[in-house]
Formats: structure tokens, C-alpha cells, sequence
């Protein structure tokens, strides 16, 4: 059974997404943001916590990305909360290589 058959989003192609770049995709409503960081993916809400606003495209420092609206941070890894204003975490997904491609899923 495919991945997209079992749930999975196809984020990209695997060379497509280099070290330090991020895109974002969609599970249904939920807006899924996927980071390369040195070389692994990391998969999370693109929604913070804080005020609603996306988190793609904030500076991101190390393992965490920064909100560009009020400067709350993320932790890539686990979606932890960092530094505030936001004091409740983001989802974080699971994110898998496979025949060439990212893919990653809601899995809530």
C-alpha cells in the first residue's frame, strides 16, 4: 500500500528541500510546515500558539523557529515552547523518506 493510500502528504522531491530551507503543505485543514535542518526533516502545525500566525518563514535559530509576529520560538524537533509569548505548544509530525520523496501527516 502506497503512503499517500495510508494518510501521508507528499511534501517534495527528497533533493528538492535543501539544508536550512522549509515548505509547507497541507493534511486536510491542517498547514504543515517541514524544515531541513542539516540534513533531517522535522514536521510541524504551522500555527503559533501565541496568536495564530504562521510560523514559515521566521527566522529559525539552531532547532527552533521564531515567529516573525511577536517573536515566540518553537522547538523543530518536539514543538515545545521556547521562548514566549507563547506558553502552549505546536503539534510536531512524523516525516518519512521514501521512493525519492518527504512525506509527512497529521497524526493526531
Amino acid at each position: 500500500m502506497s503512503l499517500a493510500a495510508q494518510g501521508w502528504v507528499r511534501v517534495c522531491a527528497q533533493d528538492e528541500l535543501l539544508p536550512g530551507e522549509f515548505k509547507v503543505v497541507f493534511d486536510g485543514d491542517t498547514p504543515i510546515a517541514v524544515y531541513n535542518i542539516d540534513g533531517e526533516l522535522y514536521a510541524i502545525e504551522d500555527v503559533c500558539t501565541h496568536d495564530g500566525g504562521d510560523l514559515a518563514g521566521g527566522e529559525v535559530f539552531g532547532f527552533e523557529v521564531e515567529c516573525p509576529r511577536h517573536g515566540a520560538r518553537f522547538d523543530l524537533r518536539t514543538g515545545a515552547v521556547t521562548r514566549p509569548p507563547a506558553y502552549e505548544p505546536i503539534a510536531s509530525f512524523p516525516v518519512r523518506r521514501e521512493d525519492g520523496a518527504a512525506w509527512t501527516r497529521d497524526d493526531r
